[in-house]
């Protein structure tokens, strides 16, 4: 497959079984660095999984050895080539990591190998990331010359707080997934033999459990990240729906009759 293909939307895959949706980024021969048309096609994927009912949980993982190497830098020249260009380009970026961010489901990142740059910006728009020990991450923008999104900086010390995440800005130097883990960056390190098991098993969890509550506990979570006193108030909005669900009984019911609650997410 010659690179423009591989560069295409084809190189961004969705499925769902089980309420498990995964998106798995595919473009290992460029360390799935993201084209332009990826973007697109990663917000596209993402919006399908927040119209579909049946997901619960939704995973980002990538095919080959590494998460993502960030934006295609190949293209650059053409797509981020001065201000106003870069604002387009920076845009849809920015648009990829708030799908993310606010889709209704909860989010797990699988990471191995490269997570940098924007790659880096997709892992922590997820809600939970977990590692396999040769990950690596980082923030290259100084070494390029150019200005990480400000938005996205945001989300960077969010994630990592604010010394690391000028300390990832500054210099530009990779960090390891231990590192990572100790600063909270990460959920989990797990050895890579077992990361999808384990990521899939995560997911599966969280799936099998009320999603009305996991779509107000995750709008308030993002609330509170964000100080929004509006999108404070549709989690408390969405909270107050699942006292009146048909969730909350079944939850009662099965406490009740001492076995596993089965939610449909009404």
């Amino acid at each position: 497959m010659d690179d423009q293909a591989e560069g295409g939307t084809q190189a961004i895959s969705l499925s769902v079984v089980n309420g498990v949706a995964t998106i798995i980024i595919d473009r290992p021969a460029r360390k799935n660095a993201l084209t332009a048309a990826m973007w697109a096609a990663l917000i596209d994927a993402v919006e399908q999984v927040d119209a579909l009912p049946e997901a619960r949980v939704l995973i980002v993982r990538s095919g080959g050895s590494d998460f993502s190497a960030g934006a295609d830098i190949a293209e650059f020249e053409t797509v981020r080539r001065d201000a106003d260009t870069a604002r387009s380009y920076e845009a849809l970026n920015a648009k990829a990591f708030a799908a993310l961010r606010n889709v209704r489901v909860p989010t797990l990142a699988a990471i191995r190998g490269a997570c940098l740059g924007g790659g880096f910006g997709l892992a922590i728009s997820c809600d939970l990331r977990l590692a396999a020990p040769d990950a690596r991450f980082s923030i290259p923008a100084a070494k390029l010359g150019l200005a990480y999104p400000a938005e996205g900086i945001r989300h960077i010390v969010w994630a990592a707080g604010p010394q690391l995440a000028r300390y990832l800005v500054y210099s530009g130097q990779q960090i390891s997934a231990a590192r990572a883990l100790d600063a909270g960056l990460l959920l989990e390190v797990v050895e890579d033999d077992a990361l999808d098991a384990r990521v899939e098993t995560l997911a599966a969890t969280i799936a099998a459990n009320a999603p009305l509550t996991n779509r107000a506990t995750k709008q308030a979570i993002n609330a509170i990240l964000s100080d929004d006193p509006l999108m404070m108030r549709e989690a408390e909005r969405l909270g107050d729906m699942t006292f009146i669900s048909e969730d909350y009984a079944e939850g009662r019911r099965a406490f009740r009759e001492k076995r596993k609650p089965v939610f449909t997410g009404r």
